[in-house]
């Protein structure tokens, strides 16, 4: 007799990728939100006479808000379930974006950047790993990598609308609350989507996981029977999964240190190496998050064939080649220059979409969320200290030092890459999350 199916054996069915494209959009609001502001802010920062201080602070208050988000609604996903948290964040995204619209003083723009990140920070947890307990096994990488490089696509769709909005009297207003029309779009998309049958099942609720599958499947699925385990927190930090913490949260803040510096003060950034303000500025950023999108694309299909730890020991060294470049060359040909941030944007794609992939592999269901918020929380006690300094470092010691500070950045991503990085390459998430699984 054949034994039945797992959820790892599965095709990617049409539910499913209507799932996983819904999914992507918190990436995609957090791209937008964050890049955004950057635009935003050759316009704002005149009308409101910011200066480097208060630029920094707007700049760092949605990192800031993500930390608190992640790091709470993680556990909260883990605690309450995936399904309810999904839609509630969504809301809340668009509430707060409508709101920013009205602020009049600078206190008001950096509480607004800060609530706005502590909703945005919420969805990270849950979609990853609703997405990472319904998909099948050949098809994470790919799954978790579309996710990833939605956020460039956020990312860049912010520059576009920048680009047209700022010559707009009061356009920054319209730039900041036009982010409720992606949010209305999602909370149509995820209405109505099941609960994740691997954390019921964890939490004994096994018919209720066996209808769902049914239901999705259209099949009898075989659920990887678990023992009823309650959340604590507390588990991320035992011996074994404290390493692999460690290990996530370094590489996700070697990975997003620079590229939030690039995209928060994009267009400052490349004003700084010769290519104009305003609207020429804007096209170079948009240039910038093309190449960030493309090295997204290749490095779905790498993540199976070259698999994880190569992938991300390679792309690291490169990274830092690039921006090595970039900061003993501040001044070089404009095409060196752009090549030089376009390698560095392309290959990070390969740790832009591990970052969230190694999370959601390397921990068991029942502290799945969990694992992904501390992972992002911790990365981003760096982003924001970084982003607050970065304005200040750039305006006193100028672009090149700035680089050469990213590049250090990625060298240190690359040594705990070479030391630590686990192959997780065609394991079953039960196999992944287990401490003594190969490392």
């Amino acid at each position: 007799m054949q034994s039945k199916k797992t959820l790892d054996d599965y095709e990617l069915t049409p539910y499913l990728k209507k799932m996983i494209f819904f999914a992507s959009g918190g990436p995609f609001l957090d791209g937008y939100v964050l890049v955004i502001i950057g635009v935003a802010l050759a316009q704002l920062g005149p009308e409101m006479n910011l200066n480097a201080h208060w630029s920094a602070l707007v700049g760092a208050a949605a990192l800031a808000g993500i930390f608190i988000g992640t790091a709470l609604f993680g556990y909260v996903t883990d605690l309450v379930g995936r399904q309810l948290m999904f839609t509630v964040d969504i809301f809340a995204i668009a509430v707060i974006s409508l709101g920013t619209m009205f602020i009049d003083t600078p206190t008001q723009l950096v509480v607004m950047r800060f609530l706005i990140g502590i909703v945005i920070g919420a969805d990270y947890p849950i979609a990853t790993s609703l997405v990472t307990e319904f998909t099948p096994r050949k098809y994470r990488a790919l799954s978790i990598g579309f996710i990833a490089a939605v956020w460039y696509v956020g990312a860049t769709a912010a520059d576009i609308v920048g680009y047209y909005l700022c010559d707009v009297a009061g356009g920054w207003r319209w730039m900041l609350g036009s982010a409720v029309i992606p949010c209305v779009i999602l909370l149509v998309g995820r209405w109505g989507t099941p609960e994740s049958p691997r954390w019921l099942a964890r939490k004994g609720r096994i018919d209720e996981a066996r209808a769902i599958v049914q239901k999705i499947f259209g099949a009898d699925v075989a659920l990887e029977l678990e023992e009823a385990t309650e959340t604590r927190y507390s588990k991320i930090f035992e011996k074994g999964y404290f390493k692999r913490m460690v290990f996530v949260g370094t590489i996700w803040a070697c990975q997003v240190v620079p590229m939030f510096g690039l995209y928060t003060f994009g267009p400052e950034i490349i004003s700084a190496f010769g290519f104009g303000s305003g609207k020429q500025a804007i096209l170079g950023d948009i240039v910038i998050s093309m190449f960030f999108l493309i090295g997204c694309i290749p490095a779905m299909f790498w993540l199976n064939s070259i698999g994880r730890r190569p992938l991300i020991i390679g792309s690291f060294t490169i990274m830092s080649v690039a921006l090595a470049v970039l900061g003993f060359f501040p001044k070089a040909n404009i095409w060196i220059v752009v090549a030089a941030f376009g390698i560095y944007a392309f290959f990070s794609g390969g740790p832009g979409i591990l970052q969230w992939l190694y999370p959601n592999e390397l921990f068991p269901t029942e502290i799945r969320a969990s694992a992904v918020g501390a992972a992002m929380a911790f990365s981003r006690i760096g982003t924001v200290l970084s982003t607050y300094a970065l304005p200040i470092f750039m305006e006193a010691y100028g672009i090149g030092p700035t680089m050469l500070a990213g590049s250090a950045i990625s060298v240190l991503g690359l040594i705990v890459s070479i030391t630590m990085a686990p192959e997780t390459k065609g394991l079953t998430l039960a196999e992944s999350s287990v401490v003594d699984c190969k490392k």
